[in-house]
């Protein structure tokens, strides 16, 4: 018993200074390590997060944060748009989901983070919640594979459920590895934290972004880094990759084999409605950008899915004549909704939003807001380059090719880990003497 209380007791205190120290650390940790639970822990962490600002904070010099004003104005544009939306309730409710993009910049303008100290140890939080993240849907997979003996527990939405998205949390997990890459002096355990990143960003099967990691890999191999260490890291991955792939081949291949088939070919036969007894047919790129009329049995891959929204996006903007406007914040629906009737899809197809932010944004708020959008981008990488930040770079490099195929901005999640991060990584530090390496 002794030596249980002479074991923990250090491990209490230890703890005990890391809260009293670090509160405003930890609670911006908290804020993004809340984002794959329900919406109302979030809130809950938000609010807190707010309180502790606005308690022990001052308002500071607005030089230091002129590039995370840009999150500001880009909401500003949002209220903007009340003006001349086509459905004021939808507009209304959006404004509240958006709200992040003035109250983190607020957060940050009245309590700054003063050294680049305090962001690795934001990270470095973040890092390590998101491994824990990682053993609780491996295991709560393996649990629901014993009890149901279906793989499929183990893929995609299922690992982590629908509502979470695999999508936002393979995000989450590829900026949470490249904290761990990025760190000179690896322990034995962080290597394990990594290969369980790894594995899981794997299993979600997310096509795009499993590809972008391994650009991101390699450039980080190759531009940021120059070591035997870094080399054999960079081996070590490539090996495992390949190896979870034999190991888990038809499931993954699947996923990126409808795509491959149904854009080079007119016609194919959708293979998992197949092995129910039905036939449903993959619409093409081309057949979705330039067919006249669908079936209700037609199915659309992914890309296929985002061309036919493209054409909507061009068709709508033409027709309305919204090119300088928008048609209001998250106002599109039903014009979406209209086209899929128009064109006879499946009544599930006119429910969802462009997938693409850019156009997303273009399509709400017009041009004005694309442009800020992609200012904020380029600000972003710039000043990822002049840190000479990893990290940063990584971010802003998932975040460029995710916009591409996902409308990240619709939902909470997705405004809140935007802004908190590019309020981290772009603001003003005073004393940037550990900004290159990740001290976990």
């Amino acid at each position: 018993m002794n030596n249980i209380y002479n074991y923990l007791l250090p491990v209490a205190l230890k703890v005990k200074f890391e809260v009293k120290t670090y509160s405003f650390e930890l609670l911006l940790a908290l804020v993004l390590l809340t984002l794959p639970l329900h919406y109302r822990y979030n809130s809950i962490a938000l609010i807190l997060l707010s309180l502790y600002a606005v308690v022990n904070g001052k308002l500071q010099n607005f030089k230091n944060c002129k590039t995370i004003f840009l999150l500001v104005l880009f909401y500003f544009l949002s209220v903007l748009s009340l003006l001349w939306t086509i459905d004021l309730s939808a507009s209304m409710q959006s404004l509240s989901k958006q709200s992040a993009f003035f109250l983190i910049p607020f957060i940050f303008y009245i309590h700054p983070l003063k050294t680049a100290f305090q962001k690795q140890k934001i990270l470095h939080f973040f890092s390590f919640g998101m491994f824990l993240f990682c053993v609780f849907y491996l295991l709560r997979a393996l649990i629901r594979f014993l009890l149901f003996k279906n793989p499929a527990v183990f893929f995609y939405h299922d690992l982590v459920t629908q509502e979470v998205n695999a999508i936002y949390v393979s995000v989450y997990v590829i900026i949470a590895f490249f904290i761990y890459y990025t760190n000179s002096k690896k322990t034995k355990f962080d290597a394990v934290v990594q290969l369980i990143l790894f594995f899981t960003l794997i299993l979600l099967s997310s096509k795009n972004l499993i590809i972008v990691f391994f650009i991101l890999l390699f450039i980080g191999q190759f531009m940021f880094f120059n070591t035997k260490t870094k080399q054999k890291y960079f081996f070590i991955i490539s090996a495992l990759f390949l190896l979870i792939t034999a190991v888990f081949f038809n499931k993954i291949k699947e996923r990126f084999l409808i795509e491959i088939e149904s854009n080079t070919s007119q016609v194919t036969i959708n293979k998992e409605a197949q092995k129910s007894g039905f036939v449903i047919y993959n619409v093409s790129v081309s057949r979705a950008w330039n067919a006249n009329h669908f079936e209700p049995y037609d199915y659309f891959t992914g890309t296929s899915l985002r061309v036919y929204q493209l054409r909507v996006f061009i068709e709508l903007m033409t027709e309305n004549n919204k090119w300088f406007t928008g048609f209001g914040t998250n106002a599109t629906d039903s014009k979406i909704a209209q086209k899929a009737h128009h064109y006879n899809l499946d009544r599930g197809y006119g429910t969802f939003n462009f997938h693409n932010q850019y156009i997303q944004t273009f399509a709400e708020i017009g041009i004005f807001g694309l442009v800020i959008i992609i200012i904020m981008l380029i600000l972003n990488i710039k000043n990822a380059f002049v840190n000479k930040d990893f990290i940063q770079f990584s971010f802003a490099v998932v975040m460029i090719s995710l916009f591409l195929s996902e409308s990240f901005f619709s939902r909470v999640r997705g405004v809140v880990f935007f802004s908190l991060l590019f309020c981290i990584f772009n603001q003003f530090y005073q004393d940037k003497t550990t900004n290159q390496q990740h001290q976990p």
